[in-house]
C-alpha cells in the first residue's frame, strides 16, 4: 500500500507516524544550525511549509522528543549534528493564524487563549524544584483559567506581555537550558486586526509581547518567526538590532519552502504521476525563491490526491481558492488605466517593471499601487523574472493558475464596475434590440477600453473568443427580463449568444477573434455567414420571436466591428 498524500497535514509528528509521503527538507536544520541568528524571519506565502517546518524544529530540538521520527531522513546523517542538538532544548511553540475577532478584545482573547495553552504543556513548572515560590504563581498566572466566555485563560494585559519572556525564563531555569522560541504565522495579528480596525492596539500588544521575549533575553538560545509579510521594524519589531530576515528574494534557505523540480519528480514517480509532469509544471511551478524555481507544495498535493482517484481530472485554483485575494481586488479597484494596462501585460504573458518595497506596515499597503504591487510579490501572487538595479524588479505571473485567477477576478471586477452604472449599460443593451449598430459598436469599444482584455498570445483563437464572450454576456445579463442563453444549441449547432426579450425580438450574436484591425470587417462576415450556414436563428423562430436580429462582432486588442445580418 503506498504512502498516503498529507492533503492539509502541517504536523510533522502526524506525517511521520501515519505513514504519509514526506518531501525531506530537514537539512533546513544544519543550515539554520550553521547560518545561526538569535532571531529568524522568514516571510514566505501562504501554503508553502513555513507551518510543516516549524513543526519539524520543533520536534527535533524539543527535550523528550522522539528521536526516530527523524530516522532515514538526510539531517539523521548528519550524527555529530544531532547528537549535540536533537532533543537538547525546551521550546516554546505558537501559531498566531487563528488570532482573530472583530474587536481588540476578542482577538487578544484569542491570543491568551493561544497562549495559555502552550503554557499549559509545561505544569510541571507549578511543582518545579528549582523554581520559588513566587516563580511558580508567575506560571500559575499564564495558566489561571477565567469565566469569560470569550476566553478560557484570564491572565492580565500585563501578563499577557510579558507571557514568553516569563515562560522563557521558567524553562531555562528549570532545565538549565535556553530556550528555542517558534512563532508560526506572526503576522497574521496584525493583518487581521487592519481589516478590522484595531490596528494600533494590536500592533502596541504584540511588540511589547515581541520586544520583552526577543530583545535582550539572555534565557533565549534563538527564535524563529514565519509569516507572509516582513512587517517594518518601526511597526513590532523596534530596537530589535538581533533580527535576520529571509524573504522570498534570498538565497539562503531558498530550496527549503516549496518543493523543488526534484522534489516534485521524485513525488510523481513514487505514485505513477510522471506522465502529468509538464501539466503540473505549467499550473504550479514558476516561483523564484532567492535563486530556485519552486511549486506551491499545496497545489501540487491537492491535485495528485485527486489525480489518483480520477486520472482525467483537470488541474484547478487550489492556492488560490484558499484566500479571499482581497489584494487583488484592491489593486483593481485602486487601478487607473496605467495600472489596468500593467494588469492586461501580465495576463497576456508579459511582465512589468516596480520598485519593490518588503519591509511596510499594513496601512502604507493602499498608500500606493507600488506598494500593493510589492504585497503581491511577497505573498506569491507574483514572481520576480529579473532583479533591475535597487529595488526594482520585473515581475510576471508565475504560472497558469495564477493567470486564471487574475481572469476571473477581472472578470468579477469588470461585472461590478459597470453594474454601478445602469444608465449606461441600459442604453448599451437597448441599442440591440433597436438594430443601432453604431451605439452597441461604439459603447462596446469604450467598455473595452475600460477593461482588462486578455488576448495572450499563446492562447489559441477560440480562447481569445472566449473572453469576449464572458464580456459581452456579463453586460447583456443586466437585463433580468432577458432570456439569455450562453452556446445553446439554437439550430445545426451553437450559437454564441441568443436572446429572447419580451417584446417578442430574438436576437443572435456570433463573436470572432481578429488578429489584426483590418481584419475585423471580414471577421463580422464570417460570423454573419456562419449564423446564416448553421442556423442559428431557428431556435429562436420555435420560440414564437417575431422579429429575428442577428450580429456579427468581430474583437481585435481593445478595437470592435459591429455588423447587422
Amino acid at each position: 500500500m503506498k504512502k498516503k498524500l498529507p492533503v492539509g497535514i502541517d504536523g510533522f509528528e502526524k506525517i511521520r507516524t501515519n505513514d504519509f509521503y514526506y518531501v525531506d527538507k530537514t537539512n533546513f536544520i544544519a543550515d539554520l544550525l550553521q547560518n545561526w541568528g538569535e532571531v529568524n524571519l522568514f516571510t514566505r506565502p501562504r501554503r508553502f511549509g513555513k507551518s510543516l517546518n516549524m513543526s519539524m524544529l520543533k520536534h527535533f530540538f524539543e527535550i523528550g522528543s522522539d528521536r526516530t521520527l527523524f530516522d532515514g531522513l538526510k539531517i539523521s546523517e548528519e550524527k555529530e549534528l544531532c547528537e549535540k542538538y536533537m532533543g537538547q532544548f525546551p521550546v516554546i511553540s505558537l501559531s498566531l493564524k487563528n488570532v482573530d475577532g472583530l474587536d481588540f478584545e476578542t482577538a487578544a482573547a484569542a491570543l491568551r487563549n493561544i497562549v495559555g495553552k502552550e503554557a499549559l504543556r509545561f505544569q510541571f513548572l507549578s511543582d518545579s524544584s528549582k523554581l520559588s515560590k513566587e516563580e511558580k504563581d508567575t506560571y500559575r498566572r499564564l495558566i489561571k483559567v477565567g469565566t469569560a466566555s470569550q476566553a478560557i485563560f484570564d491572565m492580565t494585559n500585563s501578563d499577557l506581555s510579558d507571557s514568553l519572556l516569563t515562560l522563557s525564563q521558567l524553562l531555562a531555569k528549570h532545565y538549565d537550558r535556553k530556550v528555542l522560541l517558534l512563532i508560526d504565522e506572526y503576522d497574521v495579528p496584525l493583518d487581521k486586526a487592519f481589516h478590522a480596525g484595531y490596528y494600533e492596539q494590536m500592533t502596541t500588544l504584540i511588540r511589547n509581547i515581541f520586544g520583552n521575549a526577543l530583545k535582550s533575553n539572555e534565557n533565549l538560545y534563538f527564535a524563529v518567526l514565519t509569516g507572509c509579510l516582513r512587517i517594518s521594524k518601526e511597526s513590532i519589531f523596534t530596537g530589535l538590532n538581533n533580527l535576520k530576515v529571509h524573504t522570498i528574494s534570498d538565497s539562503r534557505y531558498d530550496e527549503y519552502f516549496g518543493f523543488t523540480d526534484a522534489d516534485v519528480d521524485g513525488l510523481l514517480d513514487f505514485y505513477g504521476l510522471s506522465g502529468y509532469r509538464n501539466l503540473i509544471r505549467d499550473w504550479y511551478d514558476g516561483y523564484i525563491f532567492g535563486k530556485v524555481r519552486v511549486y506551491c507544495p499545496w497545489d501540487v498535493i491537492n491535485y495528485c490526491d485527486v489525480l489518483l482517484d480520477d486520472p482525467e481530472a483537470e488541474p484547478e485554483n487550489y492556492w488560490a481558492n484558499t484566500s479571499g485575494n482581497d489584494l487583488i481586488r484592491r489593486l483593481l479597484k485602486k487601478a487607473d488605466q496605467t495600472t489596468r494596462d500593467e494588469i492586461e501585460q501580465l495576463i497576456n504573458g508579459g511582465s512589468i517593471i516596480t520598485a519593490v518595497r518588503q519591509e511596510l506596515t499594513y496601512r502604507e499597503v493602499d498608500e500606493s499601487i507600488e506598494n500593493i504591487w510589492s504585497v503581491l510579490y511577497s505573498t506569491g501572487y507574483l514572481t520576480c523574472q529579473e532583479r533591475l538595479s535597487g529595488k526594482r524588479m520585473k515581475l510576471t505571473l508565475p504560472n497558469r493558475e495564477m493567470r486564471e485567477l487574475f481572469i476571473e477576478l477581472v472578470k468579477d471586477w469588470f461585472q461590478e464596475t459597470t453594474l454601478a452604472d445602469p444608465t449606461r449599460i441600459g442604453q448599451f443593451c437597448s441599442a440591440f434590440p433597436a438594430g443601432d449598430t453604431s451605439v452597441i459598436q461604439k459603447m462596446l469599444q469604450d467598455y473595452l477600453w475600460d477593461s482588462i482584455s486578455v488576448r495572450d498570445t499563446a492562447v489559441r483563437i477560440d480562447q481569445k473568443e472566449n473572453f469576449y464572450h464572458g464580456l459581452l454576456l456579463g453586460l447583456l445579463r443586466s437585463q433580468g427580463n432577458w432570456l439569455i442563453k450562453s452556446n445553446a444549441e439554437t439550430g445545426e449547432g451553437y450559437s454564441n449568444i441568443s436572446i429572447c426579450t419580451p417584446e417578442r425580438t430574438g436576437i443572435v450574436i456570433e463573436l470572432k477573434y481578429a488578429d489584426d484591425e483590418r481584419k475585423l470587417n471580414a471577421a463580422c462576415a464570417n460570423a454573419l455567414a456562419q449564423i446564416e450556414s448553421r442556423k442559428y436563428a431557428a431556435g429562436l423562430e420555435r420560440r414564437g420571436m417575431k422579429k429575428i436580429i442577428k450580429y456579427g462582432i468581430a474583437f481585435c486588442k481593445k478595437e470592435c466591428a459591429v455588423v447587422i445580418g
